[in-house]
């Protein structure tokens, strides 16, 4: 198995949930430590760990929303057809599928994107 280089691991409050919604999302499951409910996750080229509240690296008290101040960004071949697919699974957009321009030095690019948010509130950017 091929591990990225940045690979964000998300302390959750209830490991099945969070499995549930991010497989309900196109994640596949790489593998998992059932007994530290833990799971390493994959969609396309973008790896997430996720692993159930346990105190071992907490630098704060954890509450809802985690993440604040973060949002992770995934690229996404068909991110038209992702978005298509989670409005028919009436899954709530932070954001719905806008174009958004970027400038990079004297380049600017336009990604599409939108933004959800995961069952503990982590913010989940999806483009290409």
């Amino acid at each position: 198995m091929k591990f990225n280089s940045l690979i964000p691991e998300l302390s959750v409050s209830n490991i099945d949930k969070s499995k549930k919604f991010y497989l309900e999302l196109g994640f596949k499951i790489k593998y998992e430590r059932v007994e530290n409910k833990f799971c390493f996750l994959e969609l396309e080229n973008n790896q997430i760990m996720i692993e159930e509240q346990n105190n071992n690296w907490n630098t704060g008290i954890m509450e809802y929303p985690f993440g604040r101040g973060i949002n992770i960004s995934m690229s996404i071949s068909d991110v038209e057809k992702m978005y298509e697919d989670l409005k028919s699974k009436k899954i709530i957009f932070f954001q719905d599928l806008e174009i958004h321009s970027y400038n990079v030095g004297k380049i600017t690019y336009e990604d599409k994107e939108f933004l959800i948010q995961d069952p503990d509130g982590y913010l989940l950017r999806f483009n290409n």
